[in-house]
């Protein structure tokens, strides 16, 4: 007897952290995750890494976004639009864009100021800047 109720809190204790896990899970909002995940000195640029992770509904056919990089005294080095292409959902992509001209040790920050084209669904859609989520990995700030 003793064995069975071992048994059976054993497979509670087991199930529990799954469950709450799953549970979370169908309770977090859908993102579209960004993260600055490395910056690489080339020959004639700045070579920023981003890994994008579409948790969102549906798949983005398109997306490009604002990109805005501050220097290590607050200015803006530049404005570009970074297209990050199609995001399919569910799947993590890696893009990569080079900024000419700036060594990458002067880039403090980049600002997504927002998504210059988002389509979903074959239509323009708000979900590149309502469901947006950033991060870094490095020492770079990434805000959006």
């Amino acid at each position: 007897m003793l064995f069975r109720y071992t048994a059976a809190c054993v497979l509670l204790a087991a199930a529990f952290p799954a469950l709450a896990q799953a549970d979370t899970d169908a309770q977090s909002p859908p993102t579209v995750d960004l993260e600055l995940n490395t910056i690489t000195d080339t020959d004639s640029a700045c070579r920023l890494s981003f890994v994008a992770h579409n948790r969102t509904t549906s798949a983005i056919d398109k997306v490009v976004f604002e990109t805005v990089i501050f220097d290590g005294a607050g200015g803006v080095a530049t404005l570009s639009l970074f297209d990050f292409r199609d995001l399919p959902q569910g799947r993590p992509r890696v893009r990569q864009f080079d900024v000419p001209g700036i060594p990458c040790a002067s880039i403090a920050r980049v600002l997504i100021n927002g998504a210059n084209t988002c389509t979903a669904a074959g239509a323009e859609s708000d979900i590149c800047d309502s469901a947006l989520s950033t991060r870094s990995r490095i020492d770079v700030e990434l805000l959006g």
